[in-house]
Order: C-alpha cells, then sequence, then structure tokens
C-alpha cells in the first residue's frame, strides 16, 4: 500500500471514529424540561435552572417553562428565584423528561417586602432593568454604582475625577440625575433641596447591595422626589442563615486603593441575626489632585419568624475629595487635558504660582432605617419603616483678592491706604436632618393584586459660610458667619397601586398618586421662598400575553415636580409636568430574552439644563415650554452555546425643545425646533460573556453614546463630540479546602483602547468646559470568603 493510500484510509478510519462517537454522545443525550413554580402552581419567570456540575443552566419563560439538554445519567438541578427558598435536586435521566420544580416563600428573606411599594415585577407594564449582586460582584472593585450601572439601557455615566471614583453621576434618557428617583429599601435618598443625589456619600455601598432596579421613565409611584427620567430602586444585603465572614481589597491606577471587610453572625437563636461591613477607598484620580479619601460602614441587625421581619440598619460614609468640578476649557483639553484649576494661586498677572493644599469637599452621612414587615396570612402583608438622615460638611475654598463686601466686612484702612480685598479661605457648611416614615399594605390573591402607600418625610437644612483665614480681617471674628440661611421642606404623599389577572392573558395595572410638598427657604430670592404644591400622578397600562414566549405592554404615566433650591436661586421657576407613554413588546425562549419598546415623553415647562453653571458649579436649569423626547429602546440577553452569551442594547431617540426661545436681555430670538441639552440621540452598549473553563469568566464590554449639545439653542461650540470606549473583565474563582470557602480573583481593564474622550462639560458664558476621562487603565482585586 502506498504511504498516500494508508494516510487516505486513517483519514477515514478517524473520520468515522468521530462521526461514531458524535452519533453515540447524542444518543446518550436527552432533554430535560418542565416548569418552576409556586406554592399556587403559578409559573415564575425570570428563574434560574443550573446543572451544578457543569456550571449549565437556563431561564425560565413568561410560564416559568425551561428546557435543557443533558447527558445520560443523574444530574443535581439547582433552582433559584428572588424570594424564595433555593432548591436543590438529583434528576437521573435515562430519557427525555418533564419535571415541575415547586419553590417555596422564604420567609426568612421577607426583604423583597422593604422595595415591593416602589419596584414592578418582570410582566408589569413598566420599562425597567434589574441587576443582581452577581452581577455587581463582577466589577465591584472601587467604583461607584452609576458607574457599575453605565452598560445598561439609555445609561449615560460620567466622573469628575475621571476614573469613576469621587463625585460620579447618571443621566438616563438624556434625563440627569435629579430627574432620576433613588430609594434605598425604599427609603428616599436624592437631597431633599437639590434633588440630586450624591454617591461619594456613600463609598461601597454596591459591596452591601443585594439587587438594583433601574424603572427608566415616569415607572411607577415611589417615595421621594418625583421621577422625570428614571427611578432606581436599591436593596441592601439580606442576612445569611450561615455564619460567614468576607475580606476584600482591590489596587489599581491612579494609586487606587480598596479594602472592604463584611461579617454576618448567621442565625442566633433561630431568629436573630446580624451583619455588618467596612469600607475605605482611596485615589489619586485622574484628573490633578482630584484626589479621593472615602470611609464606609454598613451594620443590620434582623429578627425574623415565619411570619415576621424586623430590620435596623445603620450605615453611611465620610468623603474627602480634591475638588474637580471646574472641568477643562478647550485650549486646554489639547495640551494637558488632567489640569485642574480648582485651588489654583495666582501672581498679579494671574499666571498659576501653585495651589492651596485643602480646596476639599468634606462631607459625612449618616442614615438609620427601622423597617417591620408582617404576614398575616398568604393574602396579607404590611410594611412600615421609620428612617433618620443626619449630613454635615463643608467645601473649602481659597480666594484671591475677595471683596470685603460680599463676606459683610468693612474697607480697612493701612498706611493711609484704603483696602477693599482681600485673600481668604472660606468654607460653604450644610447641615441637614432628613427623616419620616414609610408605609404600605398589600392584598392579592389569585387575580388581584392591590397595594396602598404612602409617605411622610420631614427635611431641615441649614446653609452657612464661614471666613477661617484672612491675609486683612477687617471687623470679621472668629467663626463668623457671612451668610446663615436654612431651606425646610415637608413632603406627604399617598398611593394606591393594584393590577387585576382579567384572563391567563390579560393583566391591567392601575397607580394612582397624591403628593404635596412645602418648601419654605430663604437666601435664594430677595423674598423667602414659601411655595406649596399639589400633584396627582395617575398611571395606568396592561400587558398581554400572546403565548409562553411573547408579551406586549403598554402603560401611560403623568409626573409632576416642583423646582429644587438652584433654580429659585437662579430665577423664579415654574413646577414641571411630564406625561410618559410606553409601549413595549416582551420576547422570552429561555435562551432569548428581548426588550423592546417606544416611548414618548410630553413636558411642559420642563426645567432643563441650560448648559451653564452658577458661581458655586451648580448646573443651572430654566423653563424651556413645551418639549419632548420620542425614543426606541432594545436590550436582548441571548445565548448562543453553554459557554457564550451576549447581552447588547441601544437606544435611538429624538429630543426636541418646540419653538425654544432665547433672550439676549433686550432681544427674544425664536430658534425653532432645538435639541434638549445632554441628550444623545444614539446609545448603545454590549457585553460579550464568556466562560472559556468551569470558574472563569470574562466578558468584552463596550459604549457607545453620540454627540451631545451642552445647550438648549445647539450652539455649535456647545457641542460634545460622541464617544466609543471598551472595557475588560475578568474574574476566577478557586474553590479552596482550607481556611476559605473560595478565592475570587477580578480584574478590570477600563478603555482598553485609550480613546481620548469627555463624557460631560458645561458652557461658561460662550466658553465650553470638558471632563476628560481616564484612557487605559486597570483594578485588580481579590475577594477571600470564608
Amino acid at each position: 500500500m502506498r504511504p498516500m493510500s494508508f494516510i487516505k484510509q486513517v483519514k477515514r478510519v478517524a473520520f468515522l471514529m468521530v462521526l461514531f462517537a458524535t452519533l453515540t454522545a447524542n444518543a446518550q443525550s436527552f432533554i430535560l424540561s418542565g416548569k418552576v413554580v409556586d406554592s399556587k402552581q403559578k409559573g415564575l419567570e425570570g428563574a434560574t435552572v443550573v446543572v451544578k456540575s457543569i456550571k449549565k443552566g437556563t431561564i425560565t419563560d413568561f410560564e416559568g417553562g425551561f428546557k435543557l439538554k443533558l447527558a445520560k445519567g443523574t444530574h443535581s438541578i439547582e433552582v433559584s428565584y428572588v424570594g424564595f427558598k433555593t432548591l436543590i435536586q438529583n434528576v437521573t435521566l435515562t430519557s427525555n423528561e418533564n419535571f415541575i420544580f415547586q419553590l417555596n416563600s422564604d420567609t426568612d428573606l421577607l426583604d423583597e417586602v422593604l422595595v415591593s411599594a416602589v419596584r414592578v415585577k418582570a410582566d408589569a407594564p413598566v420599562t425597567h432593568s434589574n441587576l443582581s449582586k452577581k452581577e455587581i460582584a463582577k466589577r465591584n472593585l472601587g467604583q461607584d454604582i452609576p458607574i457599575l450601572m453605565n452598560y445598561l439601557p439609555s445609561v449615560v455615566t460620567t466622573s469628575d475625577a475621571g476614573a469613576g471614583i469621587g463625585y460620579t453621576g447618571i443621566r438616563v434618557r438624556g434625563s440627569d440625575a435629579t430627574r432620576v428617583n433613588v430609594t434605598i429599601n425604599g427609603i428616599p435618598y436624592n437631597d431633599s433641596e437639590s434633588q440630586g443625589t450624591f454617591w461619594v456619600n456613600m463609598p461601597d455601598f454596591s459591596s452591601s447591595t443585594q439587587s438594583i432596579q433601574l424603572q427608566r421613565g415616569v415607572g411607577t409611584s415611589t417615595n421621594g422626589a418625583g421621577a422625570f427620567g428614571a427611578s432606581l430602586n436599591v436593596l441592601t444585603d439580606s442576612d445569611s442563615d450561615e455564619a460567614y465572614g468576607e475580606i476584600a481589597t482591590s489596587f489599581g491606577s491612579f494609586n487606587t486603593q480598596k479594602y472592604t471587610a463584611k461579617a454576618g453572625t448567621g442565625k442566633l437563636n433561630d431568629h436573630v441575626k446580624f451583619t455588618g461591613r467596612i469600607s475605605r477607598v482611596r485615589s489619586d484620580g485622574f484628573i490633578d489632585r482630584a484626589s479621593s479619601n472615602l470611609k464606609s460602614y454598613f451594620l443590620q441587625g434582623s429578627y425574623v419568624d415565619d411570619n415576621t421581619l424586623i430590620k435596623g440598619l445603620v450605615f453611611g460614609g465620610h468623603e474627602i475629595t480634591y475638588q474637580s468640578w471646574n472641568g477643562v476649557d478647550a485650549a486646554t483639553l489639547k495640551t494637558n487635558k488632567t489640569f485642574n484649576s480648582a485651588g489654583a494661586l495666582y501672581d498679579t498677572n494671574w499666571n498659576v504660582i501653585g495651589y492651596y493644599d485643602n480646596e476639599v469637599d468634606n462631607y459625612k452621612q449618616d442614615h438609620a432605617q427601622l423597617h417591620w414587615n408582617q404576614k398575616y396570612n398568604d393574602n396579607l402583608s404590611s410594611n412600615i419603616a421609620l428612617h433618620y438622615t443626619f449630613g454635615r460638611g463643608f467645601y473649602e475654598q481659597y480666594k484671591q483678592d475677595a471683596n470685603f463686601s460680599s463676606y459683610n466686612l468693612s474697607p480697612i484702612t493701612i498706611g493711609g491706604q484704603t483696602i477693599n480685598s482681600t485673600d481668604l479661605v472660606r468654607r460653604k457648611w450644610l447641615r441637614n436632618d432628613f427623616y419620616g416614615i414609610t408605609y404600605n399594605l398589600n392584598y392579592k390573591n389569585d387575580y388581584l393584586d392591590i397595594l396602598f402607600g404612602g409617605a411622610w418625610n420631614q427635611y431641615k437644612g441649614d446653609h452657612f459660610g464661614e471666613v477661617i483665614w484672612a491675609r486683612y480681617a477687617s471687623s470679621s471674628e472668629i467663626r463668623n458667619r457671612y451668610y446663615d440661611n436654612y431651606g425646610n421642606k415637608e413632603d406627604f404623599n399617598l398611593f394606591v397601586k393594584a393590577t387585576y389577572k382579567m384572563s391567563d392573558q390579560l393583566s391591567l395595572f392601575v397607580d394612582l398618586q397624591n403628593r404635596n410638598v412645602n418648601y419654605k427657604a430663604n437666601g435664594v430670592q430677595p423674598n423667602l421662598v414659601n411655595d406649596t404644591f399639589n400633584f396627582f400622578n395617575p398611571k395606568a397600562g396592561f400587558n398581554f400575553k400572546f403565548n409562553d414566549n411573547n408579551s406586549l405592554y403598554f402603560s401611560f404615566a403623568r409626573a409632576q415636580r416642583e423646582p429644587n433650591r438652584t433654580d429659585y436661586e437662579n430665577g423664579n421657576p415654574k413646577p414641571e409636568k411630564l406625561d410618559d407613554y410606553e409601549l413595549g413588546w416582551r420576547f422570552n425562549s429561555g435562551n432569548i430574552k428581548i426588550n423592546t419598546n417606544v416611548y414618548y415623553m410630553a413636558y411642559t415647562d420642563q426645567l432643563a439644563l441650560t448648559g451653564e453653571i452658577d458661581n458655586v458649579g451648580s448646573f443651572i436649569r430654566a423653563n424651556i415650554g413645551e418639549s419632548y423626547r420620542l425614543g426606541l429602546e432594545v436590550d436582548a440577553s441571548i445565548k448562543i452555546t453553554d459557554y457564550l452569551n451576549v447581552t447588547p442594547n441601544f437606544t435611538i431617540s429624538k429630543n426636541r425643545n418646540v419653538d425654544f426661545k432665547e433672550t439676549t436681555g433686550t432681544i427674544l430670538n425664536n430658534l425653532g425646533n432645538t435639541s434638549i441639552s445632554y441628550s444623545p440621540e444614539f446609545i448603545a452598549g454590549n457585553a460579550i460573556n464568556v466562560q472559556p473553563i468551569q470558574n472563569l469568566n470574562i466578558a468584552f464590554l463596550s459604549k457607545y453614546v453620540s454627540s451631545q449639545f451642552m445647550s438648549n439653542n445647539e450652539f455649535k461650540d456647545s457641542k460634545l463630540d460622541g464617544y466609543f470606549v471598551n472595557d475588560l473583565n475578568i474574574n476566577y474563582t478557586i474553590n479552596t479546602t482550607s481556611i476559605f470557602k473560595n478565592i475570587v480573583i477580578s480584574g478590570l481593564i477600563n478603555n482598553i483602547f485609550d480613546t481620548e474622550y469627555s463624557s460631560n462639560g458645561y458652557m461658561w458664558g460662550a466658553t465650553p468646559y470638558y471632563f476628560p476621562q481616564a484612557g487605559t487603565n486597570f483594578l485588580l482585586g481579590a475577594t477571600l470568603k470564608f
């Protein structure tokens, strides 16, 4: 036999062997199908079904159905769903099998009741996304919660320091953070006066977060400031039945360091559990001197029995950040993009000769919550919560050649020369108390789920300024206040929400809220502000299931909001109103999930960002009459193989002011239909997730944001360029048999292609300023669990 013929024969034999092995393997594979149901045999959508030995799994469809192709033999199946006890069951396959897995409500984890008044379920006619603890943990290396949410649909994030630590912000559908209502366990978190959210006050809070739900648009009725762009609902950690400990540390670019220690007692005496955490995060920041020194703590204790959960929490933080909120002008951006003008000292020709070493923001905030959840029977439950927040702190600034008159000081005469100004250091203080009560009563049966709820909240804030040093002190006294103002706010709301299941296919939803607000303040206008607002905010919608895989929903929601303190300081604002229409289609086949929705948000007297900032760095807003946002959002989760899945999303939108008018002081110009500021028309994100071997996960993350204007007049120089950035996230779990249960190694390379971009900016007159973000940078961490 010739060699070539022999080689051909070998190839044929090898091919037949491979074919036989494949056919044999296929012959030994079977389909495990079935449903995941609750105690009433109702299908649970979104439950996780995992084969533990090979880490292969799927997600249930709308009716709780699933399918898995498995080899012949015995497999350990783990079935889990939030709010239910995890079920682990051995299944032996010798043929195609159909199983019903019933999950029982976890009475030891009644935590979901904490957020039931402000969250929605998977089939509600509300556009939303969920972020689980497992997803958060993959990139939890010190960056703030907004940065961890960067890849959700319609989300744009930014960081003043350029690296995701310190002052960070989030916009949803073009709406800034003052329009994103944030609650923690159903308790309002937005600052009552500014309506903003300052995550820097709660560093490393992601390490104590169980899950996050982001509702885009108006969403459902919630507590606190009205939602105009989104609602962000955070549920804190649930207590573990087993004692545990956890140490996590990470380090990275810009001298970034994070240290976290967590521990839990497990269940004591079958009823009592305690959990605690302390954290420290430090970073020099990408921008010059934009350092962060952040400390935080979290402690909770709970009492549980079959029908009762009483939980007390205290948490808080202390942040000291060197100011970096001035941005960089266009000329400097080209030559020195990390330049920070904050704290700069100048000579007589206004050349920089140095920097003040304590140009910092220094603030402490402590929170206390007490929750009582009671389940009376299978149909009736209630929740009542008391809360208190204490905030205090200042920002310090060196001011050169400051006029005495601005600080209530008199001119002085030295050597026959009258002096009207001086170099000085000032501190602007904020001290506030925020307290109140939230409550709800929930009744549900097979057809009706109705919830009555409400809240009363009181805010008392003091604003005052001190000159702590002056080259010429004039007539000042130590700890004299050159201004001393206040802002008090009372917020009361009642709402009722109901979902009625008319048939197996059609369910109706209604949500009615009445909110009463009184705001009284001085120092914001020549006269005292004392405004009372009464808002009625109705919402309604339906969800229609065509089959096990497809459903359609529609909703209408109205929201009305009061102006914030800065709005009063910069004009005579009116409250704003929004009508939000949402039409969506959801597809879920187990391996493929697609959510598609069209939204139309019609505003009256929208308080939109003008692109300008005032003399203390706050963004200025103004009523702009009629405006609207029209958009299409699509997000998906596609399981390509057992080891590869992708989760793309994109938003296409049109955001317009109708017949926008601008005044120059003497001339009123009608600019026609212009773009709403800070509203990119295209936003896209994607994650490619790969699991090449067991315990190793690799994610390639991409984000694109199109260009946007930093003003409402489409001024050419106010255009912020679009950008496309990519990150790489790696997680590897080492299972051990010694002291630690496992060790998780995590790595994150941000902006791996070193893209130069600015994610935010503003206009100072006709001059644009930008907030450049870091180029390629990394974070590397390890978590030891025992």
